[in-house]
């Protein structure tokens, strides 16, 4: 699990397009408004996939941003996230 964080930390220095909610680590989360969470299960794909589906899924949420507080992979991701205004 810590190389699963660690991995998907590292893609948080990414560009990702057109995304608009943005993945943040646990300091600069400290200035953002808590607005729930989001959770993927049973998704198939490399790390990069599975950020961009938990910022698709935060932009409809109406967030800003996400920060990963749980990710597993056994053969599919799932990961939990919580969303940001």
């Amino acid at each position: 699990m810590k190389t699963t964080l660690a991995v998907l930390s590292l893609l948080s220095v990414l560009s990702f397009g057109a995304s608009a909610a943005q993945l943040v680590n646990a300091e600069q989360s400290q200035h953002l408004q808590s607005a729930g969470t989001i959770s993927l299960g049973g998704v198939a794909g490399a790390p990069m996939d599975i950020r961009q589906q938990l910022s698709q899924k935060a932009d409809e949420q109406g967030a800003s941003a996400y920060r990963v507080i749980e990710a597993r992979n056994d053969n599919t991701w799932h990961v939990t996230a919580e969303l940001y205004k």
